[in-house]
């Protein structure tokens, strides 16, 4: 086991059996994952602990954390319903019940108005835009190598929409110490992102 799968296995829920982190410990190793793999799942439970004061119950917010991208295929339109599956089926109820909900939030990052365990959870999904500009780009470079099968311009198509659709929102972070920390810095990263997208489509004409 590496380091970082131990780390990750720390940060387990301690009254959830252990074999279900296994699991899905294997399932973020999967050789097509680039960005939705291990180092994702860290980076995620790293801001969820930033965030936790927010949250109401943060061991059921980082369950979902584990549980988001568990069934993860690229392109795939049903990530999320499959991810949610799978807690369903490996969590006792209620827990389980919540904990799927919570996942299929991931699917669009809008977490329901008072929903204070959701917008921890979507607002933790989304801290890799306000990383560094480094680790952003490689961010960027690894989503890419997930959907190496899509051509260059359908790529830049849709990764265009994506990111103008979080800069068309008031707020892409919902917890006030979210929106403090990281909302100007993932402007800044997802601004400079469609600049290079709109290059490489003028290099194509």
């Amino acid at each position: 086991m590496t380091t970082l799968e131990h780390r990750l296995l720390e940060q387990w829920p301690k009254a959830t059996p252990e074999r279900i982190a296994a699991d899905l410990l294997r399932l973020y190793g999967e050789p097509h994952r680039h960005y939705h793999d291990l180092r994702h799942l860290d980076e995620v439970l790293t801001a969820v602990d930033l965030l936790a004061p927010y949250a109401v119950d943060v061991d059921g917010v980082r369950l979902a954390v584990w549980f988001h991208d568990a069934a993860y295929e690229p392109g795939a339109a049903d990530n999320e319903d499959r991810s949610a599956a799978l807690a369903q089926a490996a969590l006792p109820p209620p827990l389980a019940e919540r904990v799927a909900a919570l996942v299929r939030l991931t699917a669009d990052h809008a977490p329901p108005r008072g929903d204070a365990d959701a917008a921890v959870l979507c607002d933790a999904d989304l801290a890799i835009l306000a990383a560094s500009p480094d680790r952003y780009d490689e961010y960027a470079a690894d989503v890419r190598r997930e959907h190496a099968h899509v051509p260059d311009n359908a790529f830049r198509h849709g990764r265009t929409a994506v990111l103008t659709g979080f800069l068309a929102r008031d707020r892409i972070y919902t917890t006030d110490a979210a929106y403090a920390l990281w909302e100007q810095r993932a402007r800044r990263n997802v601004r400079r992102e469609l600049n290079s997208l709109g290059a490489g489509a003028t290099r194509r004409r």
